[in-house]
């Protein structure tokens, strides 16, 4: 395998006509942590993590997904997949320099095969943070992204030449070939997942909670104040973690989810499971079946932030 660069998801970064609604959703029943504001642009952290911030979220007249971080252990790592990325002819937005968001650092940006764009960071100061109490039913940290991809096998093909993800699981099935593919950088079992989609877009982004207590007493927390969940709550095979899914505002896809399996990557053989299996979507049961209006709304609108680089 060539040697893997990045080290793991530090913040996705989304753009929303009705900002202040969609703040003072991830600031209230969804637990996050305003950090710093600047006209029309908010980062905001989870209280258990390290990372300066795990959401921005941007004033724009339309929704899309400004971007995808993810860091690296040093700014060398930094330059080296600059040059790698480079030589295969990956389009660079921005060569690597100084970052000018919260904690600084030292990255660069550049488009995926789908359009979507993509930051790699080093050197990135680290937030005090604190250990989440029990019953502390807020995100302790961010846990994986899932996109949507009109060409699945192409996308997961990009990430694992370019950037060196590894296939932990699929789910598919011999009609449809594979609808999920789960990716990982490290022993978590997916850091990355990729969804068959008509469009890229945003699938779903999900926050790592403390406990099974705390899992569903956030999902109840949410519920109470009115937000719609659209599937959940249950636990995934693939990944053996725990789910609740909800609808931001802007109808992006957010889950809640704990115990996501680690992975003994020298041993670790990928399994394709089959969708028609209902223990792969949940196997104790509990949630509401997965159908085509849940697939309808993971599949989210159009991004069109497409290949059009996010102005900051």
């Amino acid at each position: 395998m060539t040697q893997r660069l990045l080290t793991h998801l530090r913040h996705v970064d989304l753009a929303v006509p009705d900002y202040d609604r969609q703040l003072a959703f991830y600031t209230g029943p969804w637990g996050l942590v305003p950090v710093a504001e600047d006209s029309g642009i908010s980062f905001l952290a989870a209280e258990g993590s390290p990372e300066q911030y795990v959401v921005r979220l941007r004033k724009a007249e339309e929704k899309r997904l400004d971007l995808i971080s993810f860091g690296a252990a040093n700014r060398a790592d930094v330059d080296t997949l600059a040059e790698q990325l480079l030589a295969d002819g990956v389009q660079l937005i921005s060569r690597p320099g100084t970052l000018r968001t919260p904690g600084g650092g030292y990255g660069f940006r550049f488009f995926d095969v789908d359009g979507r764009t993509v930051e790699v960071s080093a050197e990135v100061g680290t937030r005090e943070h604190r250990r989440i109490e029990e019953r502390e039913a807020i995100p302790v940290r961010l846990s994986h992204v899932v996109v949507n991809s009109p060409d699945i096998g192409a996308t997961r093909d990009w990430y694992e030449r370019h950037l060196s993800f590894a296939l932990s699981d699929a789910i598919g099935s011999p009609r449809t070939g594979d609808i999920m593919n789960f990716l990982r950088i490290s022993s978590q079992h997916h850091t990355l997942g990729i969804a068959a989609g008509p469009h890229t877009s945003v699938h779903h982004v999900s926050f790592e909670m403390r406990g099974l207590d705390e899992f569903m007493r956030g999902t109840g927390r949410l519920l109470r104040a009115g937000a719609r969940m659209t599937w959940g709550p249950g636990r995934h095979l693939a990944g053996d973690n725990t789910f609740s899914y909800f609808l931001d505002p802007h109808g992006n896809t957010v889950e809640y989810t704990t115990e996501m399996e680690e992975l003994d990557e020298d041993s670790w053989h990928p399994h394709s499971y089959t969708f028609m299996d209902e223990e792969v979507s949940d196997q104790w049961g509990t949630a509401n079946p997965m159908n085509e209006v849940v697939a309808k709304e993971q599949h989210n609108d159009v991004d069109r932030g497409v290949f059009v680089a996010p102005p900051v």
